[in-house]
């Protein structure tokens, strides 16, 4: 039986969470005279106003369990009445709810307990069972069954704590108890009721009253009671007591008493907040609490707060705990479980579990509940905080008042409800304007508008509302309260005539407070209409007469007795008349219109009255014809019809238009209204919010155009493309608004009908229209007056109208759904397909799908894979369930709704055939014009991966683009596609201003170079609709910001960025370009690194056997880098024979590496290594040799080692290394360790003539050199505490000091930290620091050298002392040295100023050295500087491409904001910093100190450092092929990490783009822009290298170090195995290749001196932001890939081929647009162009333009003209030749008239000293002077011309030398009337002069007897004169000089 029970009961709990309350419950059909459900507000008869208080009484006892468990079970003993009722049959398993913890015996006799379960039934009324448990002794034959587990079960459940012991039970020792249950079975809800009547049993009972038990149970079973309505009733059980029984004066609000408030107490505001929330989405909400009774109020609590909507799912405050499985259901519920089962409720994943006991509530990970949309969460909180502790607001107060009232708890509960009361009203403000009234007869039919509901309230979004509009709550609430005539209460009051009100509070606190009061007393007077009266008079049993031993247990009672009362009572009732309560019913009022929560402003589009008027002047433009002014208006018109104002102008606009009769247009006409159109239909969403589809569905169907005679295509052929058509929820809320419009207009008089409003869908706004509600509460009310034949009429009448709407809506959407090509099965593709429309409907209580359309559709997904000819087939099903689901919730008869699905095929077909003829004919229509869509250029193996998007290039804050500064044609936006190649993404189009003409724009940049893209979506600029676009931004300072075509499908540019995202990540680096290019060559297969065993090793034997002559390479030409052919190597350049580089012959195994000799393949790598760059620049400046133990090596201070040349010891490091030659390989090892990624010190470059070293490495780890002094200056010897590889470390310092010359000087040691104790400190130059330093013309004069240098000898008008010490000093400290340099008052004598220096300075990190004190006996000093990190330079880059690129126009256009953002970006602050270092080291490395530049890992800002020291220290890395070697050499060799700081692969995404190399090319252009004769190279190669290092074009910039290419084969590749024309792989051959068909990267100015060191000023105020970063070429796009430039210029004017009088040449040029370069070229690019010109046309081979530039320049040099006037080129380089080489003189040409104006580039006004400006305007005189003076008149003993072979690597030049014996030296110019002398030669250094012998280059011409060398102390200079006799000459006068000196 019990087992029956359970799975009956669990059956029944499923039934009742799975079903709910269907659409069935809300009507109360009434059986029985004394049913006693509550009756439903509706338009029902009214039910009787009596019901029983109590259907029955039922008594439960213990029973054993069947199976012999421990555990008993409850069994019913006696339940009276036997026999059913009819309206209420008996519950099933109750007595699982009167012990819900299960049946169980006890030790102990516990006091009574009291609580009531409710059961739901099937149909969803809720039976209230009051369970009443007392425990009574176990008599011996019910416990013998299972005494000793009993026992057991006992213990176990005390340890579970469930049992209550009571400490003075009286019971014998073994004694057992058994539980006993009275239960009252009731539909009503009268709790204390039912404990009073329960108690008096039980009293009764125990005290053994004379009160006969079956006469009080039969009376309590027959007792009637009122339901509603405020009437009281008193009730006497016969046993001599007396209660009050209220009833509730409205029924539909629910009665809480306490539950709410003490629900407050229990879990806090934001606890109930979210269970409320949750509640209401339709969340399973799952309480847990010891306490029965607190379950159940907290489950009435929680209902409470959800009036008005009524939770209509699986509702069970007490669970048993045999039915816990019911917590595993799919549905929600609200549950209550006892707490001792809590572990069982951990493992539900989906449960919301509130804690009562605890007070917590958990949410699970996986649920979200969506919160109140703002400000009504906040709002609320604040008034429930307000109501709940009155005293916070009081908290703060100086005087708070005495006291405060706090209401009681009842008063407090019905404040709570009134709070969400109030929040109900404000949410659902206005629901009664978003009914649509389908039928008002027999019954009303009600739907409820959602999509205009949340698009009215501005909260389309909001995630809380949809999910509430959806849920099963509101349907109810829908058919409930949405009838039009009805009882009202509380809320429909509030909701209609206090919203104003609340909106009017919401900023007054004490106001919403008292209004929540005042709803309060309303509730509460609901609850208690009479206070006064609450008198009850009922027995208690005395105090712990449970304990007391009871004579006998409960008895059995006699079962005739009580049938005998209730049938007595029942005839009684049958005579008696029925009382019934009429209910008050009224017209519901409807309040305002809604308003939205939150007036949130659209932001752009605050549609303001001229907007509108924007849009009715273009309409009527369009419909009067003046199609031009329409089409300026247009694009105004698109953007404004953003806007919700706008767009329901237009439809207004139209529909008066058709009202008019002017719906037939012609084609341009119908083009502009189809666009507008469509732009309204653009952000529609499927719901259509706002109702702009709805609006337009008429008027597409009306406007149309004749085609040919008999053929019209109407608007909706046009518009179809939009989501909104196929959403099912929108067909119906338009189908039922209309349906209301007709039903409306059925009731409404004649003459009224005229005011009926044509806005399908909306109700008519008219004022004194009755409204479709209105108009239905009337005829509700006349209904019962009627007759039977017109109710009959009636009924019909609305059926049919339902039925003509129906097929008026099966053409409707025929006519959207079917596309005008119907052939073409892509019908709907971009839209939601028309698949699972089921689960999408907006119908909220779905009945739908009556038999007709049985197939299943689900198996198909819309129209996307309908074979061509199923369009047909997919419209008819589309429109098929449609039909079923708005008939049969309409009522339309089952056969009207077969007719119907037999004509939609037909419906559908017929339209298919016009459609066929409209197609056939629009194709005859000329197409609008569409640019097409232009080509671009592709380089060889550049393949297209995406073809042609269209879309528009929007112009993106860069003013030149769009008109700008510059006053040029507005080129964006432009119309045209974006191509992705597998190397660019390339835009190509056209302006689309007509004005600009037929202009091309293009911008590309290199995939690899996109460093960020979004999605964007922008205001179209033009007259097309865009769609959403991308904003793609490139690290070559490019943006690409586009706005899709209309034509582009969101998945095409969806695939767009995937692939772009694909190209630009790639897993592995062989997807780049550089690899992908050429592959696919054929009969190439790609070489696998071992087949370059032999190349390598012949290679390696040639190189060991010819080692001697490896030595000292010059490489005079600039072909690719291949080593010169052996033959043809020149001799070692003789300045260095004392140390020149040898490659020992005998690779002595023993001496190389001290454990192991060379293994063949060693040897291979270790030539190859040879080969390297590196390699080739250590012999160039003689440092090292491969063998250590050749005799004269000893001489030699370093060596190569190839210790490292299998990558072993730091794989970021070249293979050969120099090092001291004191230090052995093995002891290399041990030093790596302690620098960062084993980055030991190592010589990168020597000095030539100060024989300093500039060493680098990575930054030290914690021990190491900052360990090593920090140990030797504490007090124990530092020996014993530095571990050996601090040692190591500090004897390879040592020894690198010790490889290094010594400069002893007599005035003592004096280092860098004498000059200032200060400036070793904590102080760091701060960017904008103004360093000055004072000297005087002493401390001038002392500084100078010896031997005098030219003009580097002078003073800088910098304001830089020559004492460099100072200097630096006062640079390092970052301070301006107010009082003469030195501490202790010294003279300022020359010892001073030369004081003897450390032999090595260490720069180093500060934060890295702090704390270091440098020990004064050390021979090396820490340099202390503040670097910043590779993220600044990422952030810093951030802002600058932000400056200089900034994707939208800024706010105040002009220079202001970009140099504010440009300082915001800190970018020259950074180069600042870098010019700054380095220049100190140049400063360091010339006084012949040497330095180690040890920062960060020593492969970012340790490489920009050494790099520019390089480049400034010695002149040979100013050539092209010096600055090629110095990057392979510093960058690529030395690991700089390429891959990774430019994220070329999917691993580095992550870290994103970090410029450093770039940044040092920033350096380098501002060193070439101060000194530009310097520079071999011009701009435009630093352009190029700055743009191909992130191109991913070549293999030169990819990987990370040497050994990451030798691993993917990459080193060795280019070895001679290819001579083809193939693509290049290295970016220095394409260079090379380059250089030779054109002078792009040649500067002309370029005059070098050769001792030159450069010192430039790196103030911020001196650097200029470069061109790279901000110019452009829309023309082409960036003219770095120099193959798809454009071709030549025009032909010039002489070969016009019509003949014509030749027209002028001259044309306009664009900043932004054109390249200037091309357009207009400097004078010799012009002439050398010409040249070739002119040569072609002679038939002659071009000569090369290098060869013809050498030879103009000899010519230039060797021909004076008499008059003094060079040829034009002569004058070009004398003109820049004044251009300021060290001193701040610009001399600027001004107009015709040249007044030279003089400037002195220096903002250091303040420092510039004494000497300095004396020495400035000493030197700007003399050049002045010389403009006006003859060459000759200088002290010239002998002059002529001379060739001369340049330093080391450089070409023979011819100068023109002046020997002046007065001033006793040699000086030479370029040229005879330079006045600008280029180098001196002092005749006291010339140790002797002798014949000389040709070297490589030399003029061919010459005698070799014409030779002569000049050997001074510091360098061999070779001069050839141009005959024997003219040498003999020159050595004569030479050695008479010196003879005579």
């Amino acid at each position: 039986m019990a087992a029956e029970v359970l799975v009956a009961a669990a059956a029944a709990e499923r039934a009742r969470g799975v079903l709910g309350p269907g659409p069935g419950h809300e009507r109360a059909a009434l059986e029985s005279p004394s049913r006693g459900a509550r009756p439903r507000p509706s338009g029902h008869p009214a039910p009787l106003a009596m019901a029983r208080l109590a259907d029955y009484f039922v008594l439960v006892a213990f029973g054993p369990h069947p199976r012999g468990s421990g555990e008993g079970q409850g069994h019913i003993l006696q339940r009276f009445p036997e026999r059913d009722w009819e309206d209420s049959p008996f519950p099933q398993g109750i007595e699982l709810f009167c012990q819900p913890s299960g049946w169980q015996l006890c030790a102990e006799r516990n006091p009574p307990t009291f609580f009531v379960a409710v059961l739901t039934d099937i149909n969803s009324e809720r039976h209230y069972c009051a369970c009443l448990t007392f425990w009574e002794p176990v008599e011996p034959t019910q416990g013998a069954a299972g005494t000793d587990e009993a026992l057991e079960r006992e213990e176990e459940a005390e340890e579970r704590g469930q049992v209550q012991l009571s400490p003075t039970a009286l019971a014998p020792p073994g004694q057992l108890f058994a539980p006993k249950t009275l239960v009252l079975v009731s539909r009503l809800d009268h709790t204390e009721v039912f404990r009073n009547s329960l108690g008096l049993l039980y009293t009764i009972h125990v005290e053994g009253l004379s009160v006969c038990l079956e006469n009080v149970i039969g009376n309590l079973l027959t007792c009637i009671v009122p339901l509603a309505g405020g009437s009281q009733r008193t009730i006497s059980l016969g046993a001599g007591d007396r209660q009050v029984i209220q009833t509730p004066l409205a029924d539909s609000l629910p009665v809480s008493r306490c539950s709410v408030a003490l629900l407050f107490r229990q879990l806090g505001i934001t606890n109930v907040l979210s269970l409320f929330c949750a509640a209401l989405t339709e969340h399973k909400v799952l309480f847990l609490s010891r306490s029965y009774q607190r379950l159940a109020d907290a489950c009435r609590g929680l209902l409470a707060l959800l009036f008005p909507l009524r939770y209509s799912f699986t509702y069970v405050p007490i669970l048993p705990a045999q039915l816990l499985e019911v917590l595993s259901t799919p549905t929600p519920f609200i549950i209550g479980v006892n707490a001792t089962f809590q572990a069982e409720t951990q493992e539900l994943l989906d449960v919301i579990i509130a804690d009562l006991d605890g007070g917590t509530v958990t949410v699970p990970e996986c649920v979200h509940i969506p919160p109140l949309p703002e400000p009504l969460q906040s709002q609320t909180h604040s008034v429930l905080s307000m109501v709940l502790d009155p005293e916070l607001e009081l908290a703060d107060l100086a005087f708070p008042p005495p006291t405060t009232s706090t209401s009681s708890l009842k008063m407090q509960d019905k404040e709570l409800r009134a709070v969400f009361l109030r929040l109900f009203a404000q949410l659902l403000q206005g629901y009664r304007w978003c009914l649509h009234i389908v039928r008002i007869h027999p019954e009303p039919v009600i739907r409820f508008h959602k999509a205009a509901f949340l698009g009215q309230r501005g909260l389309v979004e909001d995630d809380f509302l949809m999910k509430v509009l959806e849920g099963m709550a509101f349907a109810g609430f829908v058919s409930e309260r949405g009838v039009p005539y009805r009882s009202t209460d509380l809320f429909d009051e509030l909701v209609a005539h206090d919203v104003a009100r609340m909106r009017a509070d919401e900023n007054y606190p004490q106001r919403v407070l008292r209004h929540v009061q005042e709803l309060a007393e309303q509730l509460y007077k609901n609850e208690n209409p009479y206070p006064a009266v609450a008198m009850h008079k009922v027995q208690r049993p005395g105090e712990a007469s449970h304990l007391r031993r009871v004579p006998r247990p409960f008895p059995r009672l006699d079962e005739g007795t009580v049938q005998w009362i209730v049938d007595q009572a029942a005839a009684k009732m049958q005579g008696a008349p029925p009382a019934v309560r009429t209910e008050r019913r009224t017209t519901v009022p409807s309040g305002p219109p809604m308003t939205a929560i939150l007036e949130r402003s659209s932001g752009l589009h605050i549609n303001s009255a001229r907007r509108l008027e924007v849009v009715r002047s273009c309409i009527s433009y369009v419909f009067e014809g003046k199609m031009l002014e329409a089409k300026k208006l247009l694009p105004a018109v698109l953007r404004a019809l953003k806007g919700r104002a706008a767009r329901r102008c237009f439809t207004q606009e139209l529909h008066l238009h058709v009202q008019q009769n002017r719906a037939v247009l012609d084609h341009q006409q119908f083009d502009f209204i189809v666009r507008m159109m469509n732009c309204c239909l653009q952000d529609c969403t499927s719901l259509d919010e706002h109702g702009t589809a709805a609006a337009l569905l008429p008027l597409v169907t009306a406007f149309c155009r004749k085609l040919s005679p008999g053929v019209t295509q109407f608007a909706y052929s046009c518009v179809q493309e939009h989501v909104v058509w196929s959403t099912p929820q929108f067909w119906e809320a338009m189908f039922y608004g209309d349906v209301q419009t007709h039903i409306r207009a059925l009731y409404l008089e004649p003459g009224e009908e005229r005011a009926l409003s044509q806005e399908t869908g909306e109700a008519p706004s008219q004022e004194d229209a009755p409204s479709a509600l209105d108009v239905a509460s009337e005829q509700r009310r006349l209904w019962p007056t009627l007759s039977r034949e017109k109710q009959q009429e009636l009924v019909q009448k609305e059926e049919s109208t339902v039925f003509s709407q129906a097929i008026h809506y099966a053409n409707r959407m025929s006519y959207l759904l079917l596309p005008l090509d119907s052939s073409k099965s892509r019908l709907l593709r971009e839209r939601a397909g028309l698949g699972d429309l089921e689960s999408a409907s907006n119908s909220l209580v779905t009945n739908s799908m009556a038999g007709s359309v049985a197939e299943s559709y689900d198996t198909e997904s819309g129209f996307e894979d309908a074979e061509t000819c199923d369009v047909a087939g997919a419209v008819v099903r589309f429109i098929n369930r449609f039909v079923d689901k708005v008939c049969t919730e309409s009522g339309v008869t089952s056969d009207h709704l077969k007719g119907l699905h037999v004509m939609v095929p037909d419906i559908v077909q017929m339209h298919i055939e016009t459609l066929e003829a409209v197609h056939r004919e629009s194709k005859r229509l000329p197409p609008i014009q569409k640019p097409k869509l232009l080509r671009p250029r592709l380089l060889p193996g550049e393949e297209c991966v995406l073809d042609g998007l269209r879309v528009y290039l929007l112009p993106d804050g860069r003013e030149e683009g769009a008109g700008g500064s510059g006053g040029g044609p507005a080129l964006l936006p432009a119309e045209g596609a974006v191509f992705l190649t597998t190397y660019r993404v390339i835009f190509t189009g056209m302006p689309t201003d007509p004005l600009v003409g037929e202009q091309v724009v293009v911008r590309s940049f290199p995939v690899a170079a996109l460093t960020k893209e979004k999605r964007i979506s922008t205001p179209a600029p033009v007259d097309q609709l865009l769609q959403d676009g991308l904003q793609l931004r490139s690290c070559t300072f490019q943006l690409l910001k586009m706005a899709f075509d209309e034509e582009v499908g969101s998945d095409s540019a969806e695939l767009f960025r995937k692939q772009l995202h694909k190209l630009r990540y790639p897993p592995d680096l062989r997807g780049t370009f550089a690899f992908t290019l050429g592959a696919h060559t054929p009969g190439q297969p790609p070489r696998a690194a071992k087949d370059k065993g032999p190349s390598l090793r012949t290679f390696s034997r040639n190189l060991v056997k010819n080692a001697k002559k490896t030595i000292g390479r010059q490489y005079v030409t600039r072909k690719k880098y291949n080593p010169p052919n052996w033959e043809h190597r020149g001799q070692p350049p003789p300045e260095d024979q004392e140390d020149e580089i040898s490659v020992s012959e005998e690779l002595e195994p023993s001496t190389l590496t001290p454990s192991s000799a060379l293994k063949p393949s060693d040897r291979m790598t270790m030539s190859s290594l040879v080969e390297r760059a590196c390699c080739r620049d250590y012999q160039r400046l003689g440092l090292g040799t491969l063998s250590s133990s050749l005799s004269r090596a000893k001489s030699e201070p370093f060596r190569i080692s190839p210790v490292n040349r299998m990558y072993a010891i730091c794989r970021s490091y070249p293979g050969l290394l120099i090092v001291p030659q004191s230090v052995q390989d093995n002891a290399l090892q041990r030093v790596s360790r302690c620098y960062r990624q084993n980055r030991f010190p190592v010589v990168c470059w020597r000095s030539g003539r100060s024989k300093a070293v500039l060493l680098r490495s990575g930054g030290l780890h914690g021990k190491g050199v900052v360990g090593l002094f920090k140990a030797q200056n504490a007090p124990s010897p530092g020996q014993s505490q530095a571990d050996s590889s601090s040692l190591e470390q500090e004897k390879y310092l040592q020894a690198v000091v010790s490889a290094m010359p010594r400069y002893a000087d007599a005035s003592g040691r004096n280092t860098l930290s004498g000059f200032s104790s200060a400036h070793m400190g904590s102080h760091v130059p701060s960017p904008r620091a103004r360093v000055t330093t004072l000297s005087n013309p002493m401390a001038a004069s002392a500084s100078r050298r010896t031997a005098p240098r030219g003009k580097w000898g002078s003073v800088r008008a910098s304001g830089r002392s020559g004492g460099l010490g100072a200097d630096v000093g006062s640079r390092l400290a970052g301070r301006d040295v107010l009082g003469p340099p030195q501490v202790n008052g010294a003279p300022p004598d020359q010892g001073f100023l030369r004081p003897q220096r450390a032999a090595l300075y260490i720069i180093g990190d500060k934060a890295q050295l702090k704390g270091v004190r440098p020990d004064p006996l050390q021979q090396w000093e820490l340099v202390p500087i503040e670097v910043f990190e590779a993220r600044q330079v990422k952030a810093s880059f951030k802002k600058l491409l932000k400056a200089c690129v900034p994707g939208c126009p800024a706010d105040e256009p002009g220079p202001a904001s970009f140099l504010r953002s440009l300082e915001d970006s800190e970018w020259l602050v950074q180069i600042h910093k870098l010019l700054q270092v380095s220049v100190l080291v140049v400063e360091l490395l010339d006084s012949g100190s040497s330095v180690l530049v040890s920062l960060e890992d020593g492969w970012d800002i340790t490489t920009q450092v050494v790099s520019l020291v390089q480049l400034l220290s010695d002149p040979f890395y100013r050539t092209l092929e010096g600055f090629r070697l110095l990057v392979e050499k510093e960058w690529l060799s030395f690991g700089h990490r390429f891959s990774h700081r430019g994220a070329h692969t999917l691993a580095g995404q992550s870290s994103g783009y970090t410029p450093v190399f770039l940044q040092f090319l920033d350096c380098v252009h501002q060193i070439h822009l101060q000194f530009p004769m310097e520079f071999e190279f011009s701009q435009f190669y630093l352009k190029f290298l700055g743009y191909h290092h992130v191109s991913r074009r070549f293999r030169t910039f990819l990987l990370d170090s040497d050994y990451e290419r030798i691993e993917l084969g990459l080193l060795y590749e280019e070895k001679g195995e290819r001579k083809g024309q193939l693509a290049c792989k290295s970016v220095w051959e394409y260079v090379d290749r380059l250089s030779k068909r054109t002078p792009v990267f040649y500067n002309y100015v370029y005059a070098p001196e050769d001792t030159e060191v450069l010192r430039p000023y790196s103030n911020v105020s001196n650097l200029k932001v470069w061109d790279f970063y901000t110019e452009e070429t829309l023309a082409e796009g960036p003219p770095y890939d120099w193959e798809l430039a454009q071709g030549p210029p025009e032909p010039p004017e002489e070969e016009r081929p019509d003949g014509s009088a030749p027209q002028s040449r001259r044309r306009v040029v664009w900043p932004c647009y054109d390249s200037c370069p091309r357009a207009q070229p400097d004078a010799i690019s012009r002439l050398l162009e010409e040249l070739q010109r002119l040569e072609t046309e002679l038939g002659r081979p071009p000569e090369r333009w290098k060869d013809t530039w050498d030879r103009v320049k000899a010519m230039q040099r060797l021909e004076g003209r008499p008059d003094g006037r060079g040829t034009p080129s002569s004058l070009l380089m004398s003109s820049v030749s004044h251009h300021r080489r060290s001193l701040g003189v610009y001399l600027q040409e001004g107009p015709v008239g040249s007044t030279l104006s003089l400037s002195l580039d220096s903002d250091q006004s303040s420092g510039s000293t004494a000497s300095g400006s004396r020495q400035a305007a000493r030197r700007s005189t003399s050049t002045l002077y010389s403009q006006f003076q003859t060459a000759e008149s200088e002290n010239r003993s002998y002059e002529g011309t001379l060739y001369k072979k340049g330093a080391f690597m450089k070409p023979w030049k011819a100068r023109w030398f002046v020997l002046d014996k007065t001033k006793h030296q040699l000086r030479y110019y370029d040229h005879r009337v330079d006045t600008d002398c280029k180098g001196i030669i002092d005749l006291a250094e010339v140790e002797a002069v002798a014949p000389g012998t040709p070297t490589m280059g030399a003029p061919k011409t010459v005698d070799e007897k014409a030779f002569f060398d000049v050997k001074t102390t510091r360098r061999v200079y070779n001069f050839c004169a141009q005959d024997v006799p003219s040498a003999q000459q020159w050595v004569d006068r030479i050695q008479s000089c010196l003879s005579d000196a």
